[in-house]
């Protein structure tokens, strides 16, 4: 086979949207490889770009020359290649940010200009202030790149002083692309150089000085124990001794120091359950058995359907992804188990690495960037064959991917607003598993409404596990399934106000509480708001305190005494009076999760509780201490939002409390009933997951609407039927795909403007088409129409195919979201 002589290159420029072609000079023509990272000059830069082919013949006449090798290993599979490329088409996002997806933070290094002195003529005086501070900066230090002078020189625009010196030939510049920010990590051992006899021959004659002596013998004989090299901080630790030493028991061929590299993986101290294999329900062997056919007929070639496990919560669908996961290792390939947020990876790569122990990586954004490079290493190294994480851990580069699973399949979280591409992971994973010949296995309680329509429809094979399972003690012997989901009692809240109750929790659900901690038992209470009042407001003029950077009421926080924005983090202290009008008369109204714990523990003084949100958890690990105390019963009641509605199983929990059902049901959002029941059956889900009895009460000032009432009857049929009329009149998924276009500005009239001419181009494309099919809304104001101080307009597209709608339509002045999962 010839040697290739010419590569086409995505470049490492989010701006650029193109591919370039390249020449391979010769001492790289034996070792690069389509994914490879390399370094390549690009209009008078110096680059990094990933090669996506070879090719025979350029596109252009005249081409430069790849500069360089930075990995010699390729960064991305073939498979990941064509995957961006079709995202890219896809998401109408620029190849290279479609490919940062891929690689894990820290490889992908930008280019940087370096200044330099070049002349022993410098004449400061005739200069001004911002050259002469640049000139003194290189004086002192020597060649600086450009950001390094911006941290020294701050608040100052550069640009247009380093011209000048350039053009007067005080300074030069050159382009440099900086090394990968993280590397492998290495650490320095010790190992015995011969025998124990003859260290013991020579021991006693390594210093004339006692004290020197006496420590060096004893690193000898800590190291005489141990049969493999050992980290020098330990021989340190155990002899007392310092690297000078061990230098000095080198030099005497008693030692032999190396350097040796050392994983950061993140499950080094990730303890296995104390679980055996059990056996499975009726219900399980037969969705075990549809899913084993698939995997058979992937591993074929075929082409085959992705998988929709539709089971109420607690019915045993992890069983199924760990079987799936065991038939695909065993047959050599890999897989990839998803999850929608980091706080449930923590129990499910348990369960992972206690059917796989050492077979199992974790992937996800907390990581430290070292983490998650080694991880990305050994999974493209194929020592890694199970990848478990958020939706990050789809691109990880395995060599032959063979099963791909979504948990809980229906969560919002699997859609990445931002940063750019904006994509679904369920799309991306499907197209995906085309390109691999691999399963898509998607599971959930409570599917979307798009899932169930294409899962009915025979799109999907639809596969059913209607029964709990009831988990055995040991996790051994043979599973068997309980009556079914716990009862929901709906309390009207208006009945509660008018019979004097003024507390956030009902009657009932005080009852309730009282009897769980009688029992010795745990409750959960959920509630969809942060803070403690959800907003503030002025008796005397009606005032309501707002975001001067987002226009929407702040939130107040008792603890710290403060508002804050929970869009765009803007916070001030609690106002004694009002802005306004100076009135004393201000108050929180509503309820957040932190009034709920402080009102949870005026009524039970003696409970131990728990506070499970986005503040709560924001330290590396909080989320796992939190979860980890109430699992081990450290405490009674466990308050929060979504976080705590997804994957958890918690035996003891025999109560859930459903404060304000209605929460988020009004938003103008026409996925806003479908949140809501899904909210409200995953949540019931967490009570009664063993062989004790659960209950849920679920509080409302809106008991007779469709939604509550499906929900308290676990009636998923009835809901879907009720919301598949509905979007099927308004033309919303499944029977369309939307777009939708967010214009963000500081002048409103300038944003308003940019989204109406996008709007009539499109408009103009539609008609001048004839795409029949495809419509486009108003440019209107977005729901949260400021952010961050910034307006933002938006402008919705209804299409099959909404790509093809705004293809070449200029969009740079917008985010673009295909198949958004709100229009808020």
């Amino acid at each position: 086979m010839d040697k290739p002589q010419y590569v086409r290159v995505a470049v490492n420029i989010p701006a650029i949207d193109s591919e370039f072609d390249y020449s391979l000079p010769d001492e790289l023509k034996d070792c690069v490889l389509p994914g490879c990272l390399v370094e390549i000059p690009f209009a008078n830069r110096v680059v990094q770009g990933i090669i996506t082919r070879f090719i025979d013949i350029p596109s252009v006449p005249e081409v430069k020359a790849v500069s360089g090798l930075i990995d010699p290993v390729p960064v991305l599979t073939d498979k990941q290649i064509q995957l961006a490329i079709w995202m890219s088409k896809e998401t109408l996002t620029p190849l290279g940010l479609c490919i940062d997806q891929m690689l894990p933070p820290g490889l992908v290094a930008q280019a940087d200009n370096l200044y330099e002195v070049i002349t022993d003529e410098i004449n400061l005086v005739k200069m001004d202030q911002t050259e002469q501070r640049i000139m003194q900066q290189l004086i002192n230090r020597g060649g600086l790149r450009l950001h390094q002078m911006e941290a020294a020189i701050p608040h100052t625009t550069l640009e247009g002083a380093l011209r000048k010196l350039q053009q007067a030939g005080q300074i030069t510049s050159r382009s440099i692309l900086l090394p990968p920010k993280v590397r492998p990590k290495f650490v320095r051992t010790a190992s015995l150089a011969c025998p124990n006899e003859t260290i013991n021959a020579k021991k006693e004659n390594l210093s004339m000085f006692p004290a020197v002596q006496e420590r060096r013998q004893r690193a000898l004989e800590y190291l005489m124990g141990e049969p493999l090299p050992v980290e020098v901080t330990w021989v340190y630790a155990a002899s007392g001794c310092n690297m000078a030493d061990l230098i000095i028991l080198q030099e005497m061929d008693l030692v032999v120091l190396s350097e040796t590299e050392v994983w950061r993986d993140p499950l080094r101290n990730v303890q296995p359950l104390d679980q055996e294999v059990p056996e499975l329900t009726e219900d399980q062997q037969k969705v075990w058995n549809e899913v084993k056919t698939a995997l058979e007929w992937s591993r074929s070639g075929e082409m085959i359907q992705p998988l929709l496990i539709q089971g109420v919560t607690g019915s045993g669908k992890t069983e199924i992804y760990l079987r799936a996961a065991a038939e695909t290792v065993n047959a050599g390939r890999q897989a990839i188990i998803l999850v929608p947020e980091i706080s449930l990876t923590p129990q499910a790569v348990q369960r992972f690495l206690t059917r796989f122990p050492g077979q199992v990586g974790l992937i996800h954004s907390k990581l430290t960037p070292g983490e998650r490079y080694d991880t990305w290493r050994r999974a493209r190294a194929g020592v890694l064959p199970i990848i478990v994480g958020p939706r990050s851990a789809l691109f990880t580069p395995l060599k032959d991917l063979g099963l791909i699973v979504i948990d809980e399949c229906h969560d919002d979280s699997y859609y990445q607003r931002e940063p750019a591409p904006a994509f679904s992971t369920q799309r991306v994973a499907s197209r995906l598993t085309e390109l691999c010949s691999a399963a898509l296995i998607m599971g959930s309680a409570t599917p979307d409404v798009s899932q169930q329509y294409f899962a009915r429809k025979g799109t999907y094979q639809h596969l059913l596990l209607p029964r709990r399972v009831t988990p055995l003690e040991n996790g051994s012997g043979k599973q068997t399934e309980d009556p079914g989901l716990p009862p929901i009692q709906v309390v009207d809240m208006r009945s509660e106000l008018k019979a004097g109750v003024r507390s956030m929790f009902s009657r009932p659900l005080q009852e309730s509480l009282q009897k769980v901690l009688e029992a010795q038992e745990q409750a959960i209470l959920f509630l969809n708001r942060l803070g403690t009042s959800t907003f503030i407001f002025c008796y005397d003029c009606g005032h309501t305190i707002r975001c001067p950077r987002c226009e929407i009421p702040l939130t107040y926080h008792s603890v710290e005494n403060i508002l804050l924005c929970h869009h765009c983090g803007y916070q001030r202290q609690m106002p004694k009076a009002c802005p306004n009008c100076t009135s004393q008369r201000i108050r929180g109204f509503g309820t957040g999760t932190e009034r709920v714990e402080t009102e949870l523990k005026n009524l039970f003084p003696d409970a131990r509780v728990l506070r499970l949100d986005s503040e709560t958890t924001q330290t590396k690990g909080a989320n796992e201490i939190i979860l980890g105390h109430f699992s081990a019963h450290h405490a009674d009641f466990l308050v929060g939002t979504q976080m705590v509605t997804k994957g958890h199983d918690f035996p003891l929990v025999t109560l859930v409390g459903i404060l304000l059902a209605e929460s988020g049901l009004n938003l103008p959002d026409y996925r806003s009933p479908e949140r809501t029941f899904q909210l409200v059956t995953q949540v019931a889900g967490r009570s009664g997951r063993s062989e004790r009895q659960g209950n849920v009460i679920l509080q409302t000032y809106q008991p007779e609407h469709f939604v509550i009432q499906a929900a308290s009857r676990h009636d998923l049929n009835t809901f879907y039927d009720h919301e598949i009329e509905q979007r099927k009149r308004l033309q919303y998924p499944p029977y369309t795909r939307l777009a939708r276009l967010i214009f963000v500005n500081l002048n409103e009239e300038f944003c308003k403007t940019q989204a109406e001419n996008v709007r009539e181009r499109i408009a103009h494309r539609i008609e001048e088409e004839n795409l029949g099919a495809s419509s486009v809304g108003a440019a209107l104001p977005c729901y949260f129409s400021r952010e961050n101080g910034q307006y933002r307009y938006q402008v919705v597209i209804r299409s099959s195919d909404p790509a093809r709608v705004l293809h070449d339509i200029p969009l740079n002045n917008c985010r673009v979201q295909i198949d958004p999962v709100d229009l808020l």
